[in-house]
């Protein structure tokens, strides 16, 4: 396949090196100059649980360098989906997929929305626990699953060619009818750690280990997890603790981006994560005041840090 992968951080680039290493021609499409550069010059590194290895990309920051593409996976935060969805309109001919795959709410929908549905797949990652050691260089601690799902309902012949094609780049890959589990089921655990950590800026096994930001952290999932119930998501999940307990067992030594984005003195994607909780919650007349404290608290450590008006 000829792919087009849209915001080649740390995920994005887990993405592109697995599946350059697997034959694919596999274009890198980045704002960041510098990662664009090492790229072009040094190829893309990744290191992990994965192994370690270079890989020749395609690199590029401007997508309409890259011509008609056979799938389009979009990889940047939920803010810049709009954008990257605009941005990759070049790379489309009549059989192109898009796989719109971001942390928590509002992702794949704001794809739909420029691109149209009958476009669009759903993807939902959990338990890689990436970083960007440098440009040209990423890092994942673990190696877990990828979720895949259409836009519009049951699994298709063109989303089991994908999950193919993620799959011989060594990827576990889990096909689903309901995208509404797909996403449910992540988020969960996202907003388990993504938020705890940032503020305590400790990693998951950290924040396993104490006792007060576990109570904290496992009440965010369990808000998530009320609220998916009411909302009829038909989840593979008997106990929301002992389930985001298990996920974060996996890779105790992450940050979620959440945390690195504050690291590196940037905005983070807190209103698609814990911040989408507590609307959610009161819409079906719930309360989620755990997520409600620590999306306040996310919020004002980006106006302290200068990247939240």
């Amino acid at each position: 396949m000829k792919i087009a992968v849209m915001g080649t951080g740390a995920m994005g680039s887990v993405y592109a090196a697995l599946l350059a290493a697997a034959g694919h021609e596999v274009w890198a499409i980045d704002a960041w100059r510098e990662h664009v550069e090492a790229m072009r010059t040094n190829g893309l590194r990744l290191e992990g649980a994965s192994g370690d290895r270079t890989v020749r990309v395609h690199a590029t920051g401007d997508a309409s360098e890259a011509g008609i593409c056979d799938l389009v996976i979009i990889a940047t935060k939920a803010m810049h989906v709009e954008q990257a969805a605009q941005a990759c309109k070049p790379l489309l001919g009549a059989d192109s997929v898009v796989l719109s795959i971001q942390n928590g709410l509002g992702g794949p929908d704001t794809a739909a929305r420029v691109l149209g549905r009958e476009r669009v797949m759903v993807g939902v990652v959990g338990g890689f626990g990436a970083s960007m050691r440098g440009p040209g260089h990423a890092h994942h601690n673990g190696w877990e699953l990828v979720r895949l799902g259409e836009f519009g309902g049951p699994i298709t012949p063109r989303l089991q060619r994908v999950a193919q094609t993620w799959e011989s780049g060594g990827f576990r890959v889990k096909c689903f009818d309901d995208i509404d589990q797909l996403i449910w089921e992540k988020l969960i655990c996202n907003v388990c750690f993504s938020g705890t950590c940032t503020i305590t800026e400790r990693t998951i096994a950290e924040v396993m280990a104490d006792p007060d930001t576990w109570a904290v952290a496992s009440g965010c999932a369990c808000e998530a997890y009320q609220v998916a119930v009411a909302r009829g998501v038909k989840l593979d999940i008997e106990d929301p603790v002992a389930y985001v307990h298990n996920f974060g067992s996996k890779i105790p030594g992450a940050r979620p981006s959440m945390l690195l984005d504050h690291l590196a003195g940037r905005m983070s994607e807190i209103e698609s994560i814990n911040g989408a909780i507590p609307p959610a919650a009161e819409a079906l007349g719930l309360q989620a005041p755990y997520n409600s404290v620590i999306s306040a608290l996310v919020r004002a450590k980006e106006r302290r840090m200068g990247v939240r008006k």
